[in-house]
């Protein structure tokens, strides 16, 4: 594993309105790392992780992904950042209903500019490996819960990013199948050497990763690598 950083949050502060979310916050992942953030709800984990995507600017603080500084950038550069460099697993897939799945899995590449018939085979590459062959076609309502999460966890990879964000990736399925997501999730971030950071509030999800950062009120007060 590279121990430099590929994506690191520095001092974090976040307001809203006369609320502190975040504060003097420090987060750092690098290469094949997989991070776990935890805390009760209102601790500030969705905050620290749309900081950290550069889906929200943070009012006080760096965001730096590699030597690129995102928090300066705009809102125009920060969604080609998103497009070109992330992934993103939610807890509910968020899988477009009338495109299959294999055309979910293409939709990064499409978007950035992959020409379809490419983008397809591409996609098509990652089912056998995710236990999915011969589900390409099938629409999100025709999957399981798991077999939903497994297609958007092969949208995040598919664009080879540098970063992948899960927000409570398995908050949605039975305990079973959520293990089984995780161990996959992370065991493909090792392998592809891709930086994951996953806001959880389930110590299992948390206890896979390689490091976990707990927030409680918008600060950090436990950063541990877990037994």
């Amino acid at each position: 594993m590279n121990n430099a950083p590929i994506l690191s949050g520095s001092r974090l502060t976040k307001r809203f309105g006369a609320s502190t979310v975040l504060s003097d916050v420090n987060v750092a992942v690098s290469p094949g790392e997989t991070l776990a953030i935890t805390g009760p709800s209102g601790s500030g984990k969705s905050t620290l992780l749309h900081c950290l995507a550069g889906i929200l600017r943070p009012d006080e603080g760096v965001v730096r992904l590699g030597a690129e500084r995102v928090d300066t950038l705009s809102e125009g550069a920060r969604t080609a950042l998103r497009l070109q460099r992330m992934g993103f697993v939610f807890q509910f897939g968020q899988l477009l209903p009338e495109l299959p799945a294999v055309e979910n899995v293409a939709l990064p590449l499409m978007l950035g500019g992959v020409a379809r018939r490419e983008a397809v085979r591409r996609a098509a590459a990652w089912f056998p490996s995710l236990g999915l062959a011969g589900l390409e076609l099938r629409r999100p309502g025709q999957l399981s819960g798991g077999q939903e999460q497994r297609v958007a966890i092969a949208r995040a990879l598919v664009a080879e990013p540098a970063v992948v964000f899960a927000d409570e990736p398995t908050g949605a399925l039975d305990s079973a199948t959520g293990r089984r997501v995780v161990e996959l999730l992370c065991g493909l971030a090792v392998r592809t050497g891709t930086a994951l950071v996953v806001v959880t509030h389930d110590p299992d999800v948390a206890a896979a990763c390689h490091r976990t950062v707990a927030l409680r009120d918008g600060r950090v007060v436990r950063a541990e690598v877990p037994a």
